[in-house]
């Protein structure tokens, strides 16, 4: 239930709202006056402009529409080096997949095969067949099990040796 004050409140637009719509009907209302015939006249000339403006642009693209050539079949594309684009044009892979395949490639390294592609999220047997005769790769996958150092050439710093019975905290 609402309170005194939000009765008051929701009166007062609903006053407001009712006060607005009189305002509109009272100026519809008031501009219902006769129009002059040159007024009349230019927007005849306008609406007529633009319908001639409609049906050109319908009949330009009825005019440049060319019959279907067969369908070329496309190259195979590379998915080791391919672009975002190349790899979206391909059956069955979206905009959001060909990124996420770029993405896995340049932080993982190269596919390899149709199963090292299956490492990318949203790629499944099913994408994997319709890939199958459009695809190859041309570079050798990365090892997954390999560990590679960061940085093989700084060694690590030795480990400190205290002599026994001496601590940090000890008093002298």
């Amino acid at each position: 239930m609402a309170t005194k004050a939000e009765r008051k409140a929701l009166l007062f637009f609903g006053m407001v709202m009712a006060l607005g719509a009189a305002v509109r009907v009272a100026r519809v209302m008031s501009s219902r006056s006769p129009s002059d015939s040159g007024a009349r006249e230019v927007l005849a000339a306008q609406i007529k402009a633009a319908d001639s403006a409609r049906h050109a642009k319908f009949a330009k693209k009825k005019a440049r529409r060319l019959p279907k050539s067969p369908k070329r079949p496309s190259p195979k594309v590379d998915m080791d080096v391919a672009t975002e684009d190349e790899i979206e044009a391909l059956r069955g892979i979206g905009p959001s997949l060909a990124h996420r395949i770029v993405v896995d490639r340049d932080s993982f390294g190269p596919f390899g095969s149709l199963e090292g592609l299956k490492r990318v999220r949203g790629v499944g047997s099913g994408v994997v067949a319709k890939l199958d005769t459009t695809v190859t790769f041309s570079l050798l996958p990365r090892p997954m099990n390999t560990v590679i150092r960061s940085h093989p050439e700084r060694p690590r710093a030795p480990a400190r040796h205290r002599p026994k019975g001496k601590s940090r905290n000890s008093i002298r």
